[in-house]
């Protein structure tokens, strides 16, 4: 128990500032998960599994990295002839182990950055290597997570200025009723996020970074808007806390520099977010909410309309990125359903099955079907839903499948 937040951050950071970072201390810690290992109780030794399992995954992926980094060492020479400041200079294994510890978060932060899950993937690559080739500048251990953040920053950056995207409407499709709203912003690379992913609170215990509405689809896409020097520098500052000091050193930008675009960024970014905050953010998914998700998946399998226009809100909006379907109000969705969801219908899909998944800390449901005259359920779309004040479902994102597998979800049922 601590008596605040920054008490019990700064444990952490001693905590962590002791303890065994490098290859050796892993393997250490794995052995001793094994020597730990009981049989009974089954959720004891089930617990101890999956500690385990987790270890040998990050042994795994420090493997991955520092072999990546000694092939990266043969052929580039570093990119900074900055004399080494670091007392003892880090060999591939003790970098890909002291990276590895921070994985998460600079794949959470590229993932803010870009909007996209795949993207983000990439970026932390990126970092990564852009870290081997200027690990001379590394001032040691205490300092890891500053560097990494300012070096996945500017390969944001560089990504954003390499794609140039913009965010743009909708427009109408021929022959298709999109309701009556005004068409929502087409966000062609927004990809949701795994919530078994997020940094744990032992991770990455700001409370700032791990702040579950800094990852919901509704902000993701608003910051989606601003120019990418105004959302990096919204991001460091708004988002992680970092100072206007430390944000301009990282952006290599002044303090008035940093100011002034962070002066412009929060008012575009409050005017792409619903007027009111509990409109867009809540607490977090209640068992109501769960009770209802469930009974959106049972309507589907049933191919129960009537039910699922019951749990809709009339004012629900449907997109599909990177697809070109939308849809506003719940007439205009439940038309568009109709079609699919009758099996007499000549465009019936098919039949459906569900499984109930976590992104952007808001719940979905991921989408299987049975296509006519075949016996294998297929994965087809993953829904995220966000739900309004009264507890009915405002708004659905729906997703393409090849994302399932880093959410825990088949392709095949």
């Amino acid at each position: 128990m601590y008596c605040s937040a920054a008490c019990r951050q700064k444990a952490y950071r001693e905590r962590r500032g002791s303890a065994e970072v490098g290859v050796e201390g892993l393997i250490k810690e794995i052995g001793r998960q094994v020597e730990e290992l009981v049989p009974q109780p089954p959720s004891v030794f089930y617990s101890g599994v999956t500690d385990l399992s987790s270890s040998v995954a990050r042994l795994r992926r420090v493997a991955r990295t520092a072999r990546d980094t000694a092939q990266e060492s043969v052929t580039h020479a570093p990119v900074t002839e900055v004399p080494a400041v670091a007392e003892v200079p880090l060999d591939e294994g003790d970098f890909a182990a002291l990276v590895e510890s921070h994985r998460r978060e600079i794949q959470v932060h590229c993932y803010r950055m870009t909007g996209s899950y795949d993207d983000a993937e990439d970026l932390v690559q990126e970092t990564f290597l852009r870290a081997w080739r200027a690990r001379d500048t590394f001032q040691g251990r205490a300092g890891a997570r500053t560097w990494l953040y300012r070096i996945a920053t500017n390969a944001c950056l560089d990504f954003q200025r390499r794609t140039a995207r913009r965010p743009k409407r909708y427009e109408p499709l021929p022959g298709m009723n999109h309701g009556g709203g005004e068409p929502p912003a087409r966000i062609t690379w927004l990809q949701p996020y795994p919530d078994d992913e997020l940094p744990s609170a032992e991770e990455q215990p700001e409370a700032a970074a791990v702040s579950r509405e800094t990852l919901e689809l509704v902000f993701l896409a608003a910051v989606q808007h601003l120019p990418p020097r105004q959302r990096a520098v919204l991001v460091l500052r708004d988002v992680l806390g970092l100072t206007a000091v430390e944000t301009g050193e990282a952006l290599d930008m002044t303090v008035a520099s940093v100011n002034s675009a962070l002066q412009r960024a929060r008012p575009t970014l409050r005017d792409r977010l619903p007027g009111r905050r509990a409109d867009w953010t809540a607490e977090g998914p209640t068992e109501h909410q769960r009770a209802l998700v469930k009974r959106y998946m049972a309507a589907a399998e049933r191919l129960d309309l009537s039910e699922v226009a019951t749990l809709l809100s009339e004012d629900v909006t449907l997109t599909m990125p990177p697809n070109p379907f939308w849809f506003v109000g719940r007439d205009a969705l439940v038309e568009f359903l109709s079609v699919s969801l009758d099996a007499d219908s000549p465009m019936f899909l098919g039949h459906w099955r569900h499984l109930p998944a976590r992104a952007n800390g808001q719940l979905a449901a991921g989408g299987y079907v049975r296509r006519p005259g075949t016996t294998v359920y297929r994965a087809q779309v993953l829904d995220v839903l966000r739900f309004d004040a009264d507890d009915r479902i405002a708004e659905i994102t729906s997703f393409e499948p090849h994302l399932f597998p880093a959410f825990g979800l088949p392709l095949r049922l």
